[in-house]
This record gives C-alpha cells, sequence and structure tokens, in this order.
C-alpha cells in the first residue's frame, strides 16, 4: 500500500529525444544500456521517423542523465520540448 501512495504522489514522466540511432542493432544496444542503468524506465525507438526518436517514460526521470548515457555511447541524443 505505502509503495502504491508513492507512486501515485510522482508524476510520470515522458521524454522525447532526437538521435541519429540508424539500425535495429544500434537501437537495441541503446536500449539494453539505458534500461540496464534505469530498469524503471520504459524505452522505445520510432526509428523510421525523420528525427529518429527516442521516446523515454518513468517516475522522477532525469532527461541529463539519458542524454548523457546516448552521447556516451557515441550517438547524437538532444532533448525535444
Amino acid at each position: 500500500m505505502y509503495q502504491f501512495q508513492e507512486l501515485k504522489d510522482t508524476d510520470m514522466v515522458v521524454e522525447i529525444f532526437k538521435t541519429n540511432v540508424q539500425k535495429e542493432s544500434d537501437r537495441d544496444y541503446v536500449i539494453a544500456v539505458i534500461q540496464n542503468q534505469f530498469p524503471d524506465y520504459k524505452i522505445n525507438f520510432d526509428l523510421e521517423d525523420c528525427d529518429k526518436i527516442l521516446r523515454v517514460e518513468g517516475f522522477d526521470l532525469q532527461y541529463d542523465n539519458v542524454v548523457d548515457y546516448v552521447c556516451r555511447l557515441g550517438y547524437t541524443c538532444v532533448r525535444l520540448e
């Protein structure tokens, strides 16, 4: 019950990022790394979009950490506002 109440008081955050991830294998790699670091985040890509969109959803989401991890992997990642 306490855990449910705690989640109820926290807002779900959705962040959208423009990336240069092109291939499905690269997409899978980026998702695996982010998911390993932030296991509670829901992560997906839209590689058919011209901006190669990365969508991350979670509670207490820190978008700058996502940008940092993707950039460390050698990809471009810019938060869209």
